[in-house]
């Protein structure tokens, strides 16, 4: 899915695995808000991308944003599937890779870390990670899980709509 201008000025990044149960959680986020924006359109300059997560698609998928708001799944121990993390850059837990945030076999800081070496950061990133509860092979998201999707939605729109002129 790419909605939008070759130059996004906001990038929204759905990572995720639609054959690996909850971490296709960032994928049916992102794909809510392209079927919201009929009725409340994004604002101009938006693009709206899925990807693997691999750090140099991600790099590509943020590049020239002023924001990048990435969404994925996340492992934490002790896990409480469907709670919602809210996280920007410029958080101190950012600075260091950890394995264990990813539900991938690298990690979100993995990819920052190459971005900022390579110069290649957005303006900001602001992170929504949903704790995750089955990655098995197959399809499907367990239901606290499900359940997250539409909060993330809501609170992302209200991002966008917090940072375009007159709501645009």
């Amino acid at each position: 899915m790419d909605v939008s201008p070759a130059t996004p000025r906001i990038a929204v990044i759905g990572v995720g695995n639609d054959y690996r149960r909850d971490d296709g959680v960032g994928w049916a986020i992102v794909a809510g808000l392209a079927q919201r924006e009929v009725q409340r359109p994004l604002p101009h300059g938006t693009r709206l991308t899925l990807t693997d997560g691999e750090p140099t698609r991600l790099i590509n998928a943020w590049e020239g944003a002023d924001l990048a708001i990435l969404v994925d799944a996340a492992r934490v121990r002790p896990a409480r599937p469907g709670r919602i993390h809210r996280l920007q850059l410029h958080d101190d837990r950012w600075r260091t890779p950890h394995r264990e945030t990813s539900s991938h076999g690298f990690t979100l800081g993995d990819a920052v870390q190459l971005a900022r070496t390579l110069g290649r950061l957005p303006g900001a990133l602001l992170v929504y990670a949903v704790e995750v509860a089955d990655t098995s092979h197959g399809t499907g998201l367990s239901p606290h899980v499900s359940a997250a999707v539409e909060p993330v939605i809501a609170r992302i729109q209200e991002d966008l709509a917090h940072r375009s002129p007159a709501g645009q």
